[in-house]
């Protein structure tokens, strides 16, 4: 018989279906954020696609605007990010922690993608640690937490 772990998602196309349109709607929430609302109330303008090129130009990859943004919507956006939600970080909170309210981890979860992206990609991709700690990096903070909780919040709604 085998055993199965209760805290992961199946493997099917109805998994990946929630996948995109939950990252769909996260990182819509996270571009309106840090290229429309962060610099309309006079804080930095993100720019992910940027973070992206200069990733895939450190390789040696195409680093063109579409590299960029397809790096930063699509395979971050709709699949990398969420991966780690439903697959690495949630299924850990829920052994570690147990079942709780999905705020609270979806905030953390999305600490955890700044500190990542910004803290470690931006090292990868030959720029300053934590960009500086300059305006970007906090408008990008606020950015990720608001990733994970849109992400989990729009989970909650569709299941």
């Amino acid at each position: 018989m085998t055993k199965t772990n209760p805290t992961l998602p199946p493997m099917t196309i109805q998994t990946l279906g929630l996948m995109f349109i939950a990252g769909f709607f996260a990182t819509n929430a996270f571009d309106l954020w840090g290229q429309m609302i962060s610099p309309a109330l006079g804080f930095a303008n993100l720019s992910p696609h940027g973070l992206a090129k200069s990733l895939l130009g450190t390789f040696g990859l195409p680093n063109g605007d579409f590299a960029g943004y397809f790096v930063h919507f699509y395979l971050v956006g709709l699949i990398g990010y969420p991966i780690g939600w439903l697959f690495v970080f949630l299924p850990i909170w829920q052994r570690v922690v147990g079942d709780t309210h999905w705020f609270v981890p979806s905030a953390i979860y999305g600490f955890g993608l700044w500190v990542f992206a910004i803290g470690g990609i931006t090292a990868i991709a030959g720029l300053p640690f934590f960009l500086g700690f300059t305006g970007i990096t906090w408008v990008a903070l606020v950015g990720h937490v608001l990733y994970g909780i849109v992400f989990a919040a729009v989970l909650r709604v569709i299941k």
